[in-house]
């Protein structure tokens, strides 16, 4: 089997630094060397991915990423396979990945090198990468399609909601939110939830009636945009907040604008109504 390009070629580590102790604890995947790469790696990514992560003892950064990434092969139940490469102990193997810096990750699909990141990211963000990996390979036949990981207490949330109990769902994503700050999928799904929480019990007709009549009722209105988002009128609880932001000020102006901006949340950022609102509310803002 032929092997990557650039195989014979040397890693300039100069960038590094001065070497230091290799990880007392074990690295999680499989180590890849000059040796192996051809005999073992090449033919199971025919099987199933195979991610690569390239890292160095002179690079913290590096050793969190192999271990972020071997947390995550569990998670994902062998669907793909952890490998990780020493770029001190194979600089040639390195080069033949074509790393530049590490931490690098690449994946091998079928073969053919994947390059995936050359920096560290959190773990949600790698989480996408390694779906739209899993997703590649599946569609030339490699491995399956991929698995959905969710976490413990989003699976609280989501029975929760089944089971009606619309706080226990909120006081859930809030739990993972405090674990996980920058999980997207947990601040939609809290917002959604608090939205099910404003509007449960509410009849559409009967408040967008009530706010029409009290052109000042601030809380009527919101509860209004609510209903309307809730029932599909983005541009109907949009408008009314865009007006409502133009005809106050002060503290109430700034209490509509931070609700206009959590509707905002509840909309797919390519819907071109809400690039429409955000253009349309820094007008009457500024």
């Amino acid at each position: 089997m032929a092997k990557p390009p650039n195989f014979a070629r040397a890693v300039d580590l100069s960038s590094l630094g001065k070497p230091k102790t290799t990880p007392t604890a074990p690295m999680p995947g499989r180590g890849v060397s000059a040796a192996n790469l051809n005999a073992e790696f090449l033919p199971l990514s025919s099987i199933k991915p195979v991610i690569v992560i390239v890292w160095s003892a002179r690079s913290a950064e590096s050793i969190e990423m192999v271990r972020t990434l071997g947390a995550l092969e569990s998670a994902y139940q062998g669907s793909w396979v952890l490998a990780h490469l020493d770029l001190d102990a194979e600089p040639q193997v390195a080069q033949a990945f074509q790393t530049k810096s590490v931490p690098y990750a690449i994946a091998l699909i079928g073969q053919q090198m994947v390059p995936l990141f050359e920096q560290s990211y959190p773990e949600a963000q790698i989480r996408l990468v390694l779906d739209k990996v899993l997703a590649l390979a599946a569609q030339q036949g490699i491995g399956g399609a991929p698995i959905e990981v969710s976490e413990p207490e989003e699976d609280e949330a989501v029975a929760a909601l089944e089971g009606g109990d619309l706080r226990g769902a909120e006081l859930a994503y809030k739990k993972l939110l405090a674990r996980k700050p920058g999980d997207s999928f947990a601040k939609l799904g809290l917002a959604q939830t608090q939205l099910l929480i404003r509007t449960d019990g509410l009849d559409l007709p009967t408040i967008v009636r009530a706010a029409s009549q009290s052109p000042s009722d601030i809380a009527l209105h919101l509860q209004a945009a609510d209903l309307e988002i809730a029932n599909g009128g983005v541009e109907a609880a949009f408008n009314r907040l865009l007006h409502l932001v133009q005809q106050t000020s002060g503290e109430e102006r700034n209490k509509v604008r931070e609700h206009l901006l959590s509707l905002f949340g509840l909309v797919d950022p390519s819907d071109p109504r809400l690039a429409a609102a955000r253009s349309a509310l820094a007008s009457a803002l500024f």
